[in-house]
C-alpha cells in the first residue's frame, strides 16, 4: 500500500490520457492473448479429432486455421510487448523524476546523509531500483491479470471437458461433476502453499544482495574518484583488502540467494514435470474406456494444464516477487528519508536555524547557536553583520566554521537562532574542490549558469587572469574534468567560475590551498581588486592571506 501512494499518482499525472489509453489497450491485448489460448485448445481437440478419424480434409482444415492463429498471435503479442514497455519507462520516467525533485533540491540530498535509517546509496536505488520496482510491477500486474483471465476461461472449458464422475464406496455411490477442475484446485493449491514455504527466505536474502552490491559499486566510485589521492599516499593497501572485504560480503549474500534459489527451482522443476504427466494419466482412463475422444483428451490435458499454470502465479513469480519487494523498500526508505527530512525542516522546532530573507544588503547572524547532530554546540551566540563590500576573516575552530557556511547555504539547519540573508543578492561558495561537471570544459567552467551566457573573448580573458591560459584551446573538449585536471587547476578554474558570475557575497574556504603561499595572496588579490563591492568571508590556515583581513570573527 506504501508503494502504491507513492508511485499510483501515476495515473493521474498530468499525461494520465496517454497513461490510461496505453493501461486500456495493454487490458485488451491480454484479452486477446487469452483468446488466442482458448482457439487454440478448440484447433488441438480438432485437430487430434482429426487424426482418430484419419480425416485428411479435416487435417488440411486444421493447417489453414493454424496459420491464421500464428498470424494473429505475433500480431497480437508484437504490440503488447511495444505497449507494456512504453507504460514501463513512462512509469519508471515519472517515478524518477519525482524522486530526484525531492532529493536534489534545496541541498535535501545533502541534509539526507544526516538523518538515521536504510536509505543509503540513493543512486543505485534511483537508478536500479525505480527500474525494478516498476518494470517489474506492470510485469506482475499483467501476468496476474492473465492467469485472473486463463482461470476464468479455462475452468468452465475443463468443467465441461470432465463430465460427470461416479465415486463407488460400496454402499454408496458419489457422482462428482468437474472432477478435473477439484483436481486442478488441490493440485495447485497444495503446491502454491508448499511454494511460498520453500521461497520465504530468497526476500531477505535478495535485498541483502541488492545492499552489499551498491555497497560495492559506491566504494569502487569513490576509489576512483580519489584516485589521485590514493596513489599519493600509497593508499591501496589499504584499498585492496577493503574492496575483498566487500566482494567477500558479496560472496556471502550470493551463496545465502543461490541456497534459496536452490530450493526453488528443485521444486518449480519437479513441480513442471508433475504437471505435464499428472492431467493425462488422470483422463487416460475415460479415453480407454472410450468415454472421450482423443481430441478430448488432450483439450482435458491442456485445460488442465492451463488452470494449474494460472493458479501456480504465486509459484512462478516468488522469485521475481521477491526482487520487486526488496526494490521497493528501497526505494520506499529513500521516499520515506526525504518526507521525513520535509517534516524535520517544516515544523516549528526551537531547535532550528532560521533563514531569514532581509532587504538589507546585510548579513546577519541573531543568537546563532550551531550544534552537531547530537546537539553538542560548536558555535555559541553569535551576534555579527557583515555589510556588503566587507573583508572578513573567519577564524578561530575550522570545523566550526565550515558549519557555519552550511548553516548560510541552508545545508546546517540543526542549532538555534537564526541567519538574515540579503533578498535577491547571489551567494557564492569556494570550496576547497570546486565541482567540474563532465561536458565541455566551457560549460563545467560556466556551471550552474548556461555557457551561452558568457561572451567567449571575457572567458579567455578570465582564464589568463586566473593563471590557466593554457586551457583556452580545451573549451570546447568534453572529458571528466574532475579526473582530467590537477587540483591546482581546477581550485584557478573556481576563481574564473566566480569572477564570471560577480556576486554580491563570497564564501571561501581553503579554496586555494593547493597554490604557494604568494600564489594564494595573488588570488584572493585579485578577487578584492576585481569585485571590490562584493563582501568576501574567508576561512584559511594561510597567515599571509590572514594578513589582508582587518576584521575577524572567531568561532570557538
Amino acid at each position: 500500500m506504501q508503494f502504491v501512494r507513492l508511485a499510483g499518482p501515476f495515473w493521474c499525472s498530468e499525461n494520465k490520457t496517454t497513461i490510461r489509453t496505453l493501461s486500456a489497450f495493454l487490458v485488451a491485448l491480454t484479452v486477446a492473448q487469452i483468446a488466442v489460448s482458448v482457439i487454440i485448445t478448440e484447433w488441438s481437440a480438432d485437430l487430434f479429432d482429426a487424426l482418430e478419424q484419419r480425416s485428411m480434409s479435416r487435417l488440411f482444415t486444421q493447417v489453414g486455421l493454424i496459420v491464421l492463429i500464428f498470424i494473429a498471435n505475433m500480431a497480437i503479442t508484437a504490440t503488447h510487448l511495444v505497449v507494456k514497455r512504453r507504460l514501463q519507462l513512462s512509469w519508471r520516467g515519472w517515478l524518477t523524476d519525482k524522486l530526484i525533485g525531492q532529493w536534489m533540491r534545496d541541498g535535501r540530498h545533502y541534509l539526507v546523509t544526516h538523518l538515521p535509517g536504510q536509505h543509503d546509496n540513493p543512486d543505485g536505488r534511483i537508478a536500479e531500483d525505480v527500474r525494478i520496482s516498476t518494470e517489474y510491477a506492470i510485469d506482475l500486474l499483467h501476468t496476474f491479470f492473465y492467469c485472473v483471465l486463463l482461470l476464468t476461461s479455462f475452468t468452465e472449458i475443463l468443467w465441461t471437458l470432465s463430465g460427470t464422475v461416479t465415486v463407488n464406496l460400496g454402499l454408496v455411490e458419489i457422482p462428482i461433476q468437474g472432477h478435473l477442475v477439484w483436481l486442478a484446485l488441490i493440485y495447485a493449491a497444495s503446491a502454491s502453499t508448499l511454494g511460498w514455504w520453500i521461497g520465504k527466505p530468497l526476500t531477505m536474502a535478495t535485498d541483502n544482495r541488492q545492499t552489499v552490491e551498491a555497497n560495492f559499486r559506491f566504494a569502487l566510485v569513490k576509489a576512483r574518484e580519489n584516485a589521485q589521492a590514493i596513489a599519493l599516499i600509497h593508499g591501496e593497501r589499504h584499498e585492496n583488502p577493503h574492496f575483498h572485504r566487500l566482494f567477500g560480503n558479496i560472496v556471502d549474500a550470493w551463496n545465502q540467494q543461490t541456497h534459496a534459489w536452490q530450493r526453488i527451482t528443485m521444486f518449480s522443476s519437479g513441480y513442471s514435470i508433475l504437471s505435464m504427466a499428472f492431467p493425462i494419466l488422470v483422463s487416460a482412463p475415460r479415453f480407454i474406456l472410450g468415454t472421450i475422444s482423443l481430441g478430448a483428451l488432450m483439450q482435458s490435458a491442456q485445460a488442465f494444464q492451463q488452470m494449474v499454470a494460472a493458479l501456480s502465479w504465486p509459484v512462478d513469480n516468488m522469485g521475481k516477487v521477491a526482487e520487486w519487494r526488496a526494490s521497493v523498500e528501497r526505494v520506499l526508505g529513500l521516499s520515506k528519508a526525504l518526507e521525513q527530512l520535509e517534516r524535520e525542516i517544516a515544523k516549528p522546532d526551537p531547535y532550528r536555524i532560521r533563514l531569514v530573507k532581509s532587504d538589507k544588503s546585510v548579513l546577519a547572524f541573531r543568537d546563532l547557536c550551531i550544534s552537531r547532530l547530537d546537539r553538542i554546540v560548536c558555535v555559541s551566540t553569535l551576534n555579527e553583520e557583515i555589510r556588503a563590500g566587507e573583508r572578513v576573516l573567519i577564524a578561530g575552530n575550522a570545523f566550526s566554521g565550515n558549519k557555519l557556511f552550511k548553516a548560510i547555504a541552508g545545508l546546517w539547519p540543526w542549532g538555534e537562532g537564526s541567519v538574515e540573508l540579503p533578498d535577491d543578492e547571489t551567494m557564492f561558495f569556494m570550496p576547497p574542490r570546486p565541482y567540474l561537471p563532465t561536458g565541455t570544459l566551457r560549460a563545467s567552467i560556466c556551471y550552474p549558469s548556461d555557457a551561452s551566457v558568457f561572451d567567449q573573448q571575457v572567458l579567455e580573458n578570465t582564464l589568463e587572469l586566473a593563471g590557466v591560459k593554457e586551457l583556452k584551446e580545451q573549451l570546447d573538449q568534453v572529458a571528466d574534468w574532475e579526473k582530467n585536471l590537477e587540483r591546482e587547476q581546477k581550485q584557478r578554474l573556481g576563481l574564473v567560475r566566480l569572477l564570471l558570475h560577480k556576486p554580491k557575497w563570497i564564501l571561501m574556504q581553503e579554496a586555494f590551498d593547493s597554490l604557494d603561499p604568494e600564489g594564494e595572496v595573488d588570488m584572493v588579490n585579485l578577487i578584492h581588486k576585481r569585485l571590490s563591492d562584493s563582501a568576501v568571508l574567508t576561512i584559511t590556515k594561510q597567515p599571509n592571506i590572514q594578513a589582508l583581513y582587518k576584521r575577524r570573527i572567531t568561532l570557538c
